[in-house]
């Protein structure tokens, strides 16, 4: 009987694909033949900075490796560079670390922010500075081996060679749990210096020992201390901890160090020579069981056996310290330190599972899903486990019709991470709106920011984006919020930064909180952007039936005409009075001339939402089919920055699938079958640019599934080849009145990249495109390859 159960018992775990096995590391050994989801997630695919390079011809994916959890708050990870313009605090070309920290951003630029709370074990004699990269002896940082270093779901480790200690650590939504394999030694010790943080410093902190295992404090930081656009993007947040210890407080105290007033305190500053020093000199303060302090840290001292497991847990929050205690309390229990891993595996699996792919090789399934993987991380949930968050009117709220969510990245996101995130989280989608909104309400703006991070309006980069968002949103029925709200704010925001009657614009911000790209002239960059968004609102405007706005707004949807040159053929940037900037030697393919990372070549394919006037602008099909197809032909093999189709950047990322609409479909087939190739791989640099919160991921899940927008808003979605021979995506059921869409690609392959022909539902199909509606009622597009473009297909 025993061993008929345990037979049975064996057949169902293989059918299921779930016989896992913890293993010395507390990872999960996949033994059986197939692999689940989350057994394909690659934290390094990205995760450089590439410091100190020229990043103008090479933009890394600044991700970074460590613990995470779905759109979750806590993400502990290492920081290896903290100075200059890394974003993530980590890259993967420097190795030594300086310590771990508890909040991270995937893939941004503008020098980052977060990395607060910055945690380290060591032993013998005590430093209290860091150190910094080639100068480790100065400080705690501690040099390390890459072949000791592994990232999973949820997960990464480490063995410091300093200190012969490995670090480990795994994550819930809003805590963690770090667990530290110390040596035999009478002086080993955990340090947390609550002073560092990504591109700066918090400016004042506060450090309370509550018993002889627990610690709570926050950090103040502001844009004194640096942070996001080494803090030009003006946001100001406090960190509030509440952290435990699994081996009692006995020997421990507050290292505080003299910070002088008027000290410049942000990026380039912190790791200077006087700083440091200064730091390096630090009073410590032994016993100290309450401090408050511009550059403060705390430590705990104690023996260690060989091979002793010392654990730290933390909860985090951006509301108060109750919020971060509740969030720990509720989040981890005890010290089962593999029991949150699996935890946190499991919800990484129950996510991805959200799109399965069949077929492919395993480097392509690699990549898919840790393409997925980075996709959910933002935007993430702010709120604490008893529903409190922080509003913008600096008030405690309550979470009651939607989870608050933050870290929009708005310029990036419209174009492919929101349009995939409505087919397989429309909530998530629902959530941001609603924080948009609700933001500028309570802020007293009333207008949509397009670069939101902690309720702060960083003006960073370009155009209307979170108009986009809306107006796509709402197209696919995704309502739940205020809409009339919404559309009231979405004016507001075409108001303040449009086209406005002169029909052009120069800058992003004309009015105020100019800074960045929003302060300089980029008239063509900003017509075509703000244009499309203009667009977006007359599609809203059209459904809400306020007709005069809808007709006001796509006429000033058309300004993109008024920066074409007929003398060169192509977009021009204008001055303010209307004339024409002069015309540089290099033509459209000048980088920042009237265009924001990008050249007009490049950001003049950006007319999505009429693509008829375009093209006829252009002076007809042939000649722009031409054009394109040169586009392409020019790029270089691997499509890092370049002048032609540069997919290193968000402008570029609509362009091949142009070649739908223009009469070629097994063009659009064809190069993004060679963008998902040849821009995309599994190790470190397989990213050609910066992941920027999911877009760049986003964009590779959508083109490998077989789809993609090109105008969000009109729920036209362009069929292309896709790279797997199926691709099931589980729909929701508040959304969506199917259950599964599924696209099957018979006789799919490396060199079958061309539809021949394709049936939804069983009929027949011959249109290059698919609606969304098409796609939530559920079902199957099957398309049959092969290795010659059918040019009879898809052209109607």
């Amino acid at each position: 009987m025993k061993k008929k159960f345990s037979l049975i018992a064996l057949s169902a775990c293989i059918l299921l694909s779930a016989c896992n096995t913890e293993n010395k590391d507390g990872e999960t050994a996949v033994t059986e033949q197939e692999k689940q989801p989350v057994d394909y997630i690659n934290p390094f695919i990205g995760a450089s900075t590439k410091a100190g390079e020229n990043q103008t011809e090479f933009f890394p994916g600044k991700t970074f490796p460590g613990a995470a959890s779905p759109f979750g708050l806590a993400q502990f990870s290492p920081n290896t560079v903290t100075g200059g313009d890394n974003a993530s605090g980590y890259s993967y070309e420097n190795t030594s670390i300086e310590g771990f920290s508890v909040m991270h951003l995937s893939g941004t630029g503008w020098y980052g922010e977060l990395g607060n709370f910055l945690v380290m074990p060591t032993t013998g004699p005590m430093k209290t500075v860091a150190g910094r990269l080639g100068k480790e002896a100065e400080g705690w940082r501690s040099e390390y081996k890459k072949e000791n270093e592994k990232a999973t779901a949820g997960y990464y480790s480490v063995l410091l060679d300093k200190y012969n200690v490995k670090a480990e650590m795994t994550v819930a939504p809003h805590s963690g749990i770090m667990r530290f394999t110390f040596p035999e030694n009478k002086q080993s010790r955990i340090q947390i210096d609550l002073a560092r943080r990504i591109a700066g410093t918090s400016v004042l902190q506060n450090v309370k020992v509550l018993n002889d295992s627990t610690i709570q404090g926050w950090m103040k930081c502001t844009p004194q201390g640096g942070g996001f656009g080494n803090g030009e993007a003006n946001n100001p947040y406090t960190v509030y901890f509440y952290a435990k210890f699994s081996k009692p407080l006995k020997d421990f105290g507050v290292w505080s160090a003299d910070i002088p007033d008027g000290w410049v305190r942000k990026r380039d500053e912190v790791v200077s020579d006087k700083y440091v020093q200064q730091v390096a000199k630090a009073a410590v303060l032994k016993g100290v069981t309450e401090k408050e302090g511009k550059h403060l840290g705390f430590y705990t001292e104690f023996a260690t056996k060989a091979n002793e497991q010392v654990y730290l847990k933390i909860g985090v929050s951006f509301v108060n310290i109750e919020g971060a205690t509740a969030n720990l309390n509720s989040e981890i229990t005890g010290w089962d330190f593999d029991k949150v891993h699996r935890d946190v595996r499991k919800s990484w699996n129950n996510e991805l599972s959200k799109m399965l792919v069949e077929g492919g090789t395993d480097e392509e399934k690699t990549v898919f899903y840790t393409g997925l993987y980075h996709a959910m991380l933002d935007p993430r949930s702010v709120v604490d486990v008893n529903g409190n968050y922080n509003g913008g009117d600096g008030k405690i709220h309550k979470a009651t019709t939607f989870t608050k969510r933050s870290t929009f990245s708005g310029w990036d996101v419209f174009r492919s991470q929101f349009p995939l995130q409505s087919i397989i989280n429309p909530t998530i989608v629902n959530d941001e709106i609603n924080s948009l909104v609700e933001l500028a309400d309570e802020n007293g703006k009333q207008y949509l920011e397009r670069w939101e991070i902690l309720n702060a309006y960083t003006g960073c980069m370009l155009g209307n984006p979170a108009v986009n968002v809306i107006a796509d949103a709402y197209a696919k029925g995704i309502r739940d919020y205020d809409v009339q709200k919404a559309y009231k704010f979405a004016v507001n925001t075409c108001e303040r930064s449009g086209n406005g009657e002169k029909g052009f614009a120069v800058y992003c911000d004309p009015k105020d909180e100019a800074i960045g790209y929003a302060g300089s002239p980029f008239s063509i960059s900003n017509t075509l952007e703000f244009a499309y968004s203009e667009w977006c609102l007359a599609q809203l405007a059209k459904a809400l039936g306020k007709k005069d706005d809808e007709a006001k707004y796509m006429k000033r949807s058309k300004s993109y005409v008024n920066i074409w040159d007929k003398e060169s053929g192509w977009f021009r940037p204008k001055n303010e009075d209307g004339t024409w900037e002069a015309l540089p030697k290099e033509g459209r393919l000048k980088h920042f001339y009237g265009t924001v990372e990008s050249n007009p070549y490049q950001q003049g394919w950006f007319v999505p939402h009429d693509i008829p006037g375009m093209v006829a602008m252009m002076g007809g099909k042939e000649k722009t089919l031409a054009d394109l197809t040169q586009f392409f032909e020019k790029a270089p093999a691997d499509f890092i920055w370049n002048d032609y189709y540069n997919h290193a950047n968000e402008p570029v990322h609509h362009v091949p699938f142009l070649f739908n609409r223009l009469g070629s479909p097994w063009l659009t087939q064809k190069w993004t079958r060679e963008i998902c190739k040849r821009a995309y791989h599994n190790k470190v640099y397989g990213l050609v640019g910066n992941e920027d919160l999911g877009q760049m991921s986003a964009w590779y899940i959508l083109a490998a599934s077989g789809f993609h927008p090109i105008s969000p808003g009109d729920n036209r979605y362009e069929l292309t080849s896709p790279v797997f021979s199926k691709i099931t995506i589980k729909l929701d059921p508040k959304f969506a009145t199917g259950k599964t869409f599924t696209v099957v690609a018979n006789n799919n392959s490396d060199k079958n990249v061309y539809i021949q022909s394709a049936k939804l539902n069983g009929k027949v199909y011959t249109h290059s495109f698919i609606n969304h509606a098409d796609i939530i009622a559920g079902g199957t597009l099957e398309l049959e390859m092969g290795d010659k473009p059918n040019e009879n297909w898809g052209i109607n």
